[in-house]
């Protein structure tokens, strides 16, 4: 987490000081859409940090490896590809949610198929896609993504399963 830390700390500054060169004030303006931007996100930040946590202490960890572990196989894919579709909220909400299942047990294969159906599926973007794309449009794009969050979860399992992803 260091790294990326630096990477996007490095990003900022650099943006910053370009603002700041340019004159007219863009830097202020800029910080000012970032604090407007803070205020929005921060509630969905504690709140999906909170489910993050509570997941990985009240759900047992048996629970989690028998539905959605690597035992699980194909089901548990089904399922993250399902939950991952109907999962509301951005990437804020949806990534530590993710991850604390990753660490309670839950595959590696069905969290890639739970956070694919999430941003190819999105179930919950359906009423405002319908009403701006039409439905057409939405069933053509659905029917184009389907078999993609299952069989990137398969893909994740059979070539992933060994990988540590923390320590």
């Amino acid at each position: 987490m260091l790294i990326p830390t630096i990477i996007m700390g490095v990003i900022a500054i650099v943006l910053l000081i370009i603002a700041y060169q340019r004159g007219g004030g863009e830097h202020i303006l800029g910080l000012k859409s970032a604090g407007n931007i803070l205020l929005q996100i921060t509630p969905l930040l504690i709140f999906a940090f909170i489910i993050a946590g509570m997941i990985q202490i009240l759900i047992p960890a048996e629970m989690i490896s028998r539905w959605i572990g690597v035992e699980s196989g194909l089901r548990g894919i089904l399922i993250g590809t399902v939950v991952g579709s109907i999962m509301p909220g951005g990437p804020y909400v949806v990534l530590p949610i993710a991850a604390g299942l990753l660490r309670t047990g839950a595959s590696i294969g069905t969290m890639v198929a739970f956070l694919t159906g999430w941003s190819l599926w999105a179930i919950t973007q359906l009423p405002l896609g319908i009403g701006i794309m039409g439905w057409k449009f939405w069933l053509i794009r659905l029917a184009c993504t389907f078999l993609f969050p299952p069989i990137a979860g398969i893909i994740a399992n059979r070539f992933f399963s060994g990988v540590v992803l923390f320590e």
